[in-house]
């Protein structure tokens, strides 16, 4: 009898211009993937915002609240219309579980230190 791969079926999604996609302070289980487009990484509010970055084609964001389990850090807000594919908390921490314990603890203490930098 030939052994099964269980599959992962990915959600994609297309995101206009402009949604939010996360705010700061707001408990994280996804991080994103972005296919296509372009998204702005901020802190602050609505009228006052700071911006930390920019995620294009084939980053990621969202995968501090994944790593340490705090609530985000910072606000996402789509620049263009996207492409996003959704990164489940299951699938990352099978991830995760299958990395170097090395590894996973450097991930720790990075995504700590950046928290502590940016605070």
């Amino acid at each position: 009898m030939a052994s099964q791969k269980a599959t992962t079926v990915l959600d994609r999604k297309t995101v206009p211009s402009g949604t939010v996609v996360f705010r700061e302070g707001e408990t994280g289980s996804t991080a994103f993937i972005v296919e296509s487009g372009k998204v702005e990484i901020w802190k602050g509010n609505e009228s006052e915002r700071h911006r930390l970055g920019v995620i294009s084609e084939g980053g990621i964001f969202g995968e501090m609240a994944l790593i340490d389990g705090e609530p985000r850090m910072a606000s996402a807000t789509t620049l263009t219309d996207c492409v996003l594919v959704s990164v489940s908390e299951g699938m990352f921490q099978e991830k995760l579980d299958n990395s170097d314990p090395f590894v996973v603890a450097l991930l720790r203490i990075f995504a700590h230190n950046i928290r502590t930098i940016t605070k």
